[in-house]
């Protein structure tokens, strides 16, 4: 029986990619049915929202979403954008992949940065001698996906009844003089149940895979309470996994780690915004966005997109010159999710042997600049590395 899949392109490259990502899919074998459902920028502006209630109603109804990208812009911007029969009637921009992971508590975000042998674009750093190695890096980020920074509890010019809850607070006395106007707050808010299924979750990803550790990459010097209730609890939840190691950094000092020993690490976990950084980090040392993919998961939906933006600038291009793997990637992880196991390492397998090869190359591996011209000076277009990708299967 086919599967049904609700297909979100969503915005800018998310068109091109995700069609490309499904040709893949179609190539190995795998039996679905596609839903289009409407999602992005063009209905935040004629309809003043970003995620319409038709497409969460699809997802409620089918449970897995193939996401693209999505355009999102400041506050003051997107209200500009508005169709005029909408403004100032108290529509307000929300970047609807925040709201899916809200709306679904898909709160366990999963970010693999593994590097594939002889891509150009992977980390290197001198050895002890006079040469260069290239370490073999295979991390995976666990990021908090609903709460923390990004759980969008903020204000400016706060309520007064926010106003005084907070200074109560002996810190608050330094912002006396402010007046609310010129006061913006955004929260960081931390529960002990989403710390604890985060944590739990990159553990059993450990344990299933055979990783030796687990880091948790926070800032409890400094931020006490929520950094250090996440190291609290994985110091408790350890326990229950004697033979995987549990390691604490700081998100600045892991920062400057990833350039000294990027391969020592396994999984990792962090709270949103932290998380957010460290997966980009990561994914910068093993080729950049066009292979940084992810999931979203929740105890019944779950949302597989690439980390990219919408790149509106390449959107145009004909042909396109947008590298597709992260979003194939992101299917693989779709495929792992739903039990296909055999046909999502076939996917990886093929983009191995691509990279590996070095025949066919996306223009980002090639170091271009991204423009009409590079196809001219050999960079592979969309659509010729997803037929490499294919051939290969």
């Amino acid at each position: 029986m086919n599967r049904t899949i609700i297909s979100l392109p969503g915005d800018g490259i998310g068109k091109i990619v995700l069609p490309e990502a499904v040709r893949v899919l179609n190539a190995v074998g795998f039996e679905a049915d596609y839903i289009h459902a409407d999602i992005g920028w063009q209905f935040w502006c004629k309809e003043g929202n970003a995620l319409p209630d038709r497409t969460v109603n699809l997802l409620e109804k089918y449970k897995i979403g193939l996401f693209g990208a999505i355009t999102s812009k400041p506050k003051d911007d997107a209200v500009k954008e508005l169709d005029p029969s909408l403004k100032d009637k108290g529509f307000i921009y929300f970047s609807p992949i925040v709201g899916l992971r809200q709306y679904f508590n898909l709160d366990v975000c999963i970010r693999p940065c593994k590097s594939f042998k002889h891509n150009p674009l992977n980390f290197i750093r001198r050895n002890t001698g006079d040469g260069f190695e290239e370490p073999l890096i295979n991390a995976v980020i666990f990021r908090q996906n609903t709460e923390g920074l990004y759980s969008g509890v903020e204000w400016t010019n706060p309520p007064k009844l926010v106003r005084d809850a907070l200074e109560t607070h002996p810190k608050m006395k330094k912002f006396a003089d402010v007046r609310n106007e010129d006061l913006a707050i955004s929260t960081r808010i931390v529960s002990r149940e989403g710390c604890r299924r985060i944590i739990t979750a990159a553990f059993e990803y450990a344990k299933k895979f055979g990783y030796p550790n687990v880091t948790v990459c926070e800032k409890p010097n400094v931020l006490r309470e929520t950094s250090g209730m996440m190291v609290k609890e994985a110091k408790v939840i350890a326990k229950n996994y004697p033979d995987i190691q549990l390691w604490d950094t700081n998100i600045d000092a892991q920062m400057m780690w990833l350039t000294k020993n990027p391969e020592i690490y396994g999984v990792l976990v962090a709270e949103n915004m932290f998380g957010d950084i460290i997966s980009d980090g990561f994914a910068g040392l093993i080729g950049g966005l066009g292979f940084a993919c992810s999931a979203n998961i929740g105890e019944e939906v779950a949302i597989f997109e690439p980390t990219h933006g919408s790149a509106p600038k390449y959107a145009e291009l004909n042909p396109s010159i947008v590298n597709s793997i992260a979003m194939i990637l992101s299917a693989c992880m779709m495929l792992d999710h739903i039990g296909e196991i055999e046909k999502a390492v076939n996917i990886r397998s093929a983009i191995a042997k691509i990279i590996e090869e070095g025949k066919v190359k996306t223009y980002d591996m090639m170091k271009l600049r991204g423009g009409s011209d590079a196809i001219n000076k050999g960079a592979a277009t969309t659509q010729q590395i997803t037929d490499e990708v294919i051939s290969k299967l």
